[in-house]
């Protein structure tokens, strides 16, 4: 019988302000055991143009991965290495920095909404220095799964009705679901008993466990109880919701700005290879 994950904490995301001035809202910024593997998601959406147009400029990464999601607008990125493209409307790009990547990330777009998520994944210790790589993905790549007429949900990592998504072969096993439900629909779905899971609201309300003891609304996260399935419900409301879920690294975590290792002398030495210039490991 499928034990039915119930809600842990919920919490709500705060605006703060990254990169040369981009605000946004954080939903979770640090290492907590029931969000394992990962570390960070981001909210970030504005029509105001001094909200965003700094943007991320040329920065470092090693030892984790960075998904970004675009809902609105898009975001050009290039690196070191001569690697660059434009994300738009729906598109991801699941970057994995591995040993390191030294990138920026600029809006494209001058006026107007821009939205979208970006979440960070950590590594394991054996893959920490792993050759980068990049994972950039069309929104005519990711499937739409319908679950009903109540129920639609775009797979970009994981499964869903024996429909998965393009991103794969990521280490932390990771399911990123956006999922889109109309009012009175219930939504049930497996989840790997031995994952961390959370959801986060984007727009509309709806209840995150079986007895709707707590209705949860927009710009709030709920991280999960263990379990092997998940059961989310509406009522009179529309829900649209990122659901994700990876399997914990349970290693120890020296985090400093965008650089995870596993220890504290990891970290001096990488910040001391990105200030000598000999950061980037590639042939």
């Amino acid at each position: 019988m499928a034990k039915t994950r119930t809600i842990y904490q919920i919490m709500e995301s705060q605006t703060t302000m990254e990169g040369a001035g981009v605000r946004l809202r954080r939903a979770f910024g640090q290492d907590h055991p029931k969000l394992d593997p990962f570390l960070l998601l981001d909210d970030f959406g504005s029509e105001n143009p001094d909200d965003y147009m700094s943007g991320f400029p040329w920065h470092p990464h090693r030892g984790i991965e960075t998904i970004t999601y675009i809902l609105h607008g898009e975001v050009k990125h290039e690196d070191i290495l001569g690697n660059a493209g434009v994300i738009g409307q729906g598109d991801v790009q699941w970057m994995t920095a591995g040993s390191g990547i030294i990138h920026q990330e600029m809006p494209e777009k001058t006026n107007g909404l821009m939205a979208g998520f970006q979440l960070w994944a950590n590594l394991p210790s054996s893959n920490k220095m792993m050759h980068p790589r990049y994972q950039e993905v069309k929104q005519s790549e990711i499937p739409t799964v319908q679950i009903g007429d109540k129920i639609s949900v775009k797979v970009i990592c994981g499964e869903v009705e024996g429909i998965k998504g393009p991103v794969q072969d990521i280490v932390t096993e990771p399911e990123y679901l956006d999922v889109t439900m109309q009012p009175n629909a219930v939504f049930k779905h497996p989840i790997k008993d031995d994952h961390n899971s959370f959801a986060y609201v984007i727009e509309g309300e709806g209840f995150f466990d079986d007895k709707k003891k707590k209705k949860v609304v927009k710009h709030h996260l709920v991280v999960l109880e263990d379990g092997d399935e998940i059961q989310i419900s509406t009522s009179a409301s529309k829900l649209r919701l990122l659901l994700i879920s990876g399997k914990p690294i349970k290693e120890s975590v020296a985090w400093s700005g965008p650089i995870v290792m596993n220890t504290q002398e990891e970290l001096r030495v990488a910040f001391e290879e990105y200030k000598n210039g000999i950061f980037t490991k590639h042939d």
